[in-house]
C-alpha cells in the first residue's frame, strides 16, 4: 500500500498537530522533573542551617542525585523500550513523586542523602526516553528545535521554580513546618498526579494515535520511515557495543564536563547570589535568580534554530561552551550584584545553548536501534558531572569560603570540552541528513 500523497500545507498541519498534541504536556513534565532535582538549591537557603550541613555536605546531597541517576539509567532505558513510554514514564513520574514529597520529612543529612539517591533512580531514563520518544514521531529535520523546545522546560522550570520556591519559603510555615519543608513537599506532588495522567494522554506510536486520522497516520509512518532509510553510514550497536564505542564515550565525556559547569551553577546559584548581598530576603533571591534564566531560554531556542536553519551541529555545540567558560571565569571576580547576574544569564545562555545541538551528533554514527540505550549511555556517564560540579565548588567554597575558586575550576572545564567539541569527528566519510538526537 502506498502512502498518501500530501501537500505542503497539509504536510505543516500534521507535524504542527503532533507537536501540539505532544510537546507541551512532555515540557510540563520536564519542568517538573527539574523543579523536583533541583529546588534543593533554595531548600539550603534554610535548610543547611536547620540541619546544621556544611557546604560539602550540601555539595554531596545536590551530587549523590546523579550517581544513583547513572546507575540506573540504561536499565530503565531497557525497561522503556519493553513496556513503552506510557506506563513506563508514568512510573518514573508517580516513584519519583513520592520520594520528592518524603524529602521534605528528613531529620538529619544522612536520610537526605539516602532519598535524594533514591530519587535520582527513580527519574532515572526519563530524558533520554522522552528523547527516543520524539523520534518515533517526528523526523529528523524538525528534531533539533522539537528537543530544543522540549529541553527549554529546564531553564523555564528555574524560572517558575526560583520564585515559587522561595516565597513559599517565606510565607507557607503551617504546622509549625519550616517553609523548606512545605516547598519540598508541595512541589513533589505535582509528579504523583501527572505521572496517573500522562498514562493515559501518551500515546505509544503513531499508529495508535486517535488524534490522528487514517490517512494522517498512514502518511506519518511511512514519512518516518524514509527518513531512517535516507541515512546513510550509521551503526548498530548492541548495549555493551555502545558502552564500549569510543564515539559514544567521547561524547559522554564532553557531556559530563558540561554537567559539571551547568548543574555546579544550577545548584549553587542561590547562594551565590547570597553571598553577593547579606540584605535579600529569600523572595528576592529567586526574583533575581529567575533573570539568568528568562535570557538563557530564549537563546537556546535561537541557537538551536541557527543550527537546523544551517544544517550544522559541531560548532553550534562547541562556540556556547566557550562563551560559558569566560563568562564563569568573569563571575568568580565581581562583587557587583548585577554584574554578576549579567555574568551568569551569559555563562547559562551559552549552557544551555549546548544542548540542542550537541543531542544532533549521536545521529550522525548510530542508528535508530542503537538510539535508547546510547543516548543513555551518554546521558548516564554525562550526568556523573551533576555529582561532581556541585561537589567540587563544596568542597572548595568550604575550604576558601568563597566561590571564585570554584567557579574558576568549572570554566576550566568547560574550555576543555570546547575543544574537544571543536576538534572531534563523529561523521564518516560521506555527509548525511542531520538529527536532532537519536537515529
Amino acid at each position: 500500500m502506498h502512502p498518501p500523497i500530501i501537500d505542503e500545507a497539509r504536510e505543516k498541519a500534521i507535524v504542527r498537530k503532533v507537536t501540539w498534541r505532544i510537546i507541551p504536556f512532555v515540557f510540563f513534565l520536564y519542568i517538573i522533573s527539574y523543579l523536583d532535582r533541583a529546588n534543593i538549591g533554595y531548600a539550603a537557603l534554610q535548610m543547611n542551617a536547620e540541619l546544621a550541613l556544611t557546604s560539602e555536605s550540601f555539595g554531596f546531597i545536590s551530587g549523590i542525585f546523579f550517581i544513583g541517576y547513572f546507575m540506573f539509567e540504561v536499565p530503565s532505558n531497557v525497561m522503556l523500550n519493553k513496556y513503552g513510554a506510557r506506563v513506563w514514564i508514568a512510573r518514573i513520574l508517580i516513584s519519583w513523586g513520592v520520594l520528592a514529597t518524603l524529602s521534605a520529612f528528613v531529620q538529619n543529612s544522612t536520610q537526605l542523602y539516602i532519598l535524594r539517591f533514591l530519587l535520582g533512580v527513580a527519574e532515572a531514563g526519563f530524558f533520554p526516553g522522552i528523547i527516543v520518544y520524539l523520534t518515533y514521531w517526528f523526523r529528523s529535520k524538525e528534531l533539533a528545535t522539537t528537543v530544543a523546545l522540549f529541553t527549554a522546560a529546564i531553564p523555564v522550570s528555574y524560572i517558575i521554580g526560583a520564585p515559587l520556591s522561595t516565597w513559599i519559603m517565606d510565607n507557607v510555615t503551617w504546622l509549625n513546618w519550616s517553609g523548606w519543608r512545605w516547598m519540598l513537599f508541595l512541589e513533589g506532588l505535582p509528579a504523583v498526579i501527572f505521572g496517573v495522567v500522562c498514562f493515559f494522554r501518551l500515546t505509544d506510536k503513531p499508529q495508535d494515535a486517535r488524534f490522528l486520522t487514517q490517512e494522517e497516520k498512514d502518511w506519518l509512518v511511512a514519512e518516518l520511515e524514509r527518513d531512517r532509510k535516507s541515512r546513510k553510514n550509521v551503526k548498530h550497536l548492541s548495549v555493551f557495543q555502545a558502552i564500549k564505542n569510543s564515539k559514544v564515550l567521547y561524547l559522554s565525556f564532553i557531556y559530563f564536563v558540561y554537567q559539571c559547569g551547568s548543574l555546579g551553577v544550577g545548584y549553587w546559584m542561590p547562594q551565590i547570589i547570597k553571598g553577593l548581598s547579606g540584605s535579600l530576603t529569600h523572595t528576592q533571591i529567586g526574583l533575581i535568580a529567575m533573570v539568568p534564566y528568562i535570557i538563557a531560554t530564549a537563546a537556546m531556542v535561537l541557537w538551536s534554530r541557527s543550527s537546523d536553519k544551517r544544517n550544522e551541529r559541531k560548532l553550534h555545540s562547541a562556540i556556547p561552551l566557550g562563551i560559558a567558560a569566560v563568562a564563569l571565569m568573569c563571575t568568580g571576580f565581581t562583587q557587583n550584584t548585577a554584574v554578576a547576574v549579567a555574568l551568569i544569564s551569559v555563562a547559562l545562555s551559552g549552557l544551555y545553548a549546548f544542548k540542542s545541538p550537541f543531542w544532533a551528533l549521536p545521529t550522525l554514527f548510530l542508528s535508530r536501534s542503537t538510539a535508547a540505550v546510547s543516548i543513555a549511555v551518554i546521558n548516564s556517564i554525562g550526568n556523573l558531572g551533576g555529582f561532581v560540579g556541585p561537589y567540587m565548588i563544596g568542597v572548595v567554597k568550604g575550604t576558601s569560603n568563597s566561590a571564585t575558586g570554584a567557579l574558576a575550576f568549572l570554566a576550566g572545564l568547560l574550555v576543555i570540552a570546547f575543544l574537544m567539541t571543536l576538534f572531534m569527528r563523529v561523521q564518516n566519510d560521506q555527509p548525511e541528513p542531520l538529527a536532532s538526537v537519536a537515529a
